[in-house]
């Protein structure tokens, strides 16, 4: 709030913003808009009236399906997951978890979702949640962190309690933090969009409706240069990109990349 208020003070012509809360950057963005500054959120969703339009990095259901899915290739026979998540109110990890809970029953009904906790997309609270699951549910085959940070952190922990092979770490990560443990087989496979892509995408849009006054609204196609091209659903949202997996086939391409 304090950061946008600078940008309102220093009259910018946008704000392209990731949010920790839907709700909470409403007020200050909706005095933005007011100002005549083009507001949009990317990745991590303000709320409708807080924004002229909203760039997902992919389609919430199927990162929810995706992640899931990352695990339940590698459980034939089915078996206990967890979430390992950021916090309790990024609006982005909420609505994948929440896609990823409604799939269940109805493409994977052998696997059991047994608990989803929060690192806070912290290093050390992730670790000692993901340790905790350990402790919790001895029976569990995999940790699902929709997270980059949280995904490392479960990762190590499974490395470092030598639970090679019993239980399987995947998620969101960016490939060149994770190669190590794709290649030492704490994780079969993990998934992530390009994040220059987003990045780009993101300015992009911002760009078009600052300067170019291009109008958001429900059914509008809109340009993202080189990514191509998205359409705003009723909500003035759109999904960037399919996620895309990482395994072993590739990891050692991608992780010199980003």
């Amino acid at each position: 709030i304090e950061v946008v208020n600078s940008l309102i003070a220093q009259k910018v012509d946008a704000i392209a913003i990731s949010a920790n809360d839907a709700d909470a950057l409403v007020p200050v963005l909706k005095k933005a808009m007011e100002r005549g500054i083009t507001v949009i959120s990317w990745d991590s969703g303000v709320a409708k009236e807080g924004r002229q339009l909203h760039l997902n990095p992919s389609d919430t259901g199927l990162i929810g399906e995706t992640i899931i899915k990352l695990a339940a290739d590698h459980l034939p026979e089915g078996g206990e997951v967890a979430i390992l998540s950021a916090s309790s109110t990024a609006t982005n990890q909420n609505a994948w978890i929440d896609a990823a809970k409604k799939i269940l029953p109805e493409k994977f009904p052998k696997i059991k979702l047994v608990a989803t906790v929060y690192g806070d997309d912290d290093s050390a609270k992730s670790t000692d949640e993901a340790k905790g699951l350990l402790k919790s549910y001895p029976n569990l085959k995999a940790i699902i962190a929709p997270t980059t940070v949280g995904v490392v952190a479960a990762a190590q922990v499974v490395t470092d309690e030598n639970l090679i092979g019993k239980v399987n770490v995947t998620g969101l990560a960016l490939p060149s933090e994770f190669k190590k443990f794709i290649d030492n087989g704490s994780s079969q496979a993990v998934a992530l969009w390009n994040p220059i892509d987003l990045g780009y995408s993101a300015v992009y849009l911002a760009h078009d409706l600052a300067v170019k006054k291009e109008e958001a609204k429900p059914g509008a196609t809109l340009s993202i240069g080189r990514v191509g091209k998205v359409t705003l659903d009723d909500t003035n949202s759109a999904a960037m990109a399919p996620p895309f997996q990482f395994d072993k086939s590739n990891i050692e391409k991608f992780s010199k990349i980003y």
